[in-house]
């Protein structure tokens, strides 16, 4: 009888424990709301494009881009001699460079004054620039050694906004005011009369039309050495603009090239002498021994309100003048310093 008591009070007991275990669980259960689950996110397809539309995108690309120009080849592709086309073998002209300029103290330049020159090739001492030649380095006119020396990226030709050389302009630009801009033309059937398709035409670039040059140079007395330096800083090509009965309204440049820069190609090139074939000189040689004649189109002096010559003096004839009035100011500036 003791012992079947006390199996039943352990029952009891052990009864009570579960009891104790399984009513929190079952709070809990109820109290915490379930977590709703979340619907399968499903990947949109792709949407199916057709030859149609692949066709329109790619003819309205087209028509999008813009043209692109290129620099004109002057004259035909350099043919190089397989001979010695000549009785003399010359090969100094290939290794030819620049002479270094001397240097000048900025506490010796006690005179300084800018100047602007024209250049124009009719002249017949300029007539160099038009010589038409090809050679193995190519057309020696000088806008076919300029072109030649940008489209190898030999020199940065900069924008005619301004002649300090700050804006470096494309090649793109350049061919686009040599040549100008293409031109879409209908295409008119003879027999039918109806139009067939656009036509673009582009405009050939004669380098003969590059008649004028302008050059900026600025000259330098120094005292240590007590000699007048003239220093070129750049050149242009002048493109005259025409109305359409074929008169002149004026002259523009088409870029600007510093000189500096240019001085090592030019130093490759020969000039041509009409008197005595064998003794050319470079073409760096004729600039720095000012073997051309311009006329002064702007300077420093006398100049407050930066004009160019053109802006007061209407008349050609006096323009010419005061072109020489300016260069004999400069003249006696050197030869007033020196006692007799």
């Amino acid at each position: 009888m003791k012992m079947w008591a006390k199996c039943l009070l352990v029952g009891l007991l052990l009864g009570s424990v579960t009891a104790e275990v399984i009513i929190p669980q079952v709070a809990t259960a109820q109290t915490t709301k379930p977590k709703p689950k979340r619907k399968p996110v499903r990947k949109k397809k792709p949407p199916v494009t057709t030859a149609a539309q692949v066709k329109a995108v790619d003819t309205t690309a087209v028509a999008v881009a813009p043209a692109k120009h290129e620099l004109p080849v002057i004259g035909d592709t350099i043919r190089r001699s397989l001979r010695n086309d000549g009785a003399v073998e010359r090969n100094l002209v290939k290794d030819r460079v620049p002479l270094p300029y001397q240097h000048i103290r900025e506490d010796d330049a006690v005179y300084r004054q800018r100047v602007w020159e024209e250049i124009d090739t009719r002249q017949k001492i300029n007539l160099p620039f038009r010589y038409k030649a090809q050679e193995d380095n190519g057309d020696q006119r000088f806008i076919a050694i300029l072109i030649n020396a940008i489209r190898d990226s030999s020199v940065t030709a900069f924008d005619p906004l301004d002649d300090r050389f700050t804006t470096p302009i494309t090649t793109d630009k350049i061919a686009e005011e040599l040549v100008g801009k293409a031109d879409t033309v209908p295409l008119i059937d003879p027999q039918t009369g109806l139009k067939r398709k656009d036509t673009v035409i582009t405009n050939d670039f004669n380098p003969d039309d590059i008649i004028k040059y302008q050059v900026k140079e600025e000259w330098v007395f120094d005292k240590q050495s007590s000699r007048m330096f003239c220093r070129i800083l750049g050149i242009a090509p002048l493109k005259i603009i025409r109305r359409e009965d074929g008169t002149e309204l004026g002259e523009t440049p088409l870029f600007w090239v510093y000189y500096p820069d240019l001085r090592p190609v030019l130093a490759k090139y020969e000039a041509y002498n009409g008197h005595n074939f064998g003794s050319r000189m470079t073409w760096e040689e004729l600039f720095e021994n000012r073997m051309f004649s311009g006329y002064v189109v702007k300077s420093t002096i006398d100049n407050p309100f930066d004009r160019s010559i053109s802006q007061y003096v209407k008349d050609p004839i006096l323009r010419l003048l005061e072109s020489d009035r300016t260069k004999e100011k400069i003249f006696n500036y050197e030869q007033d310093l020196w006692s007799y």
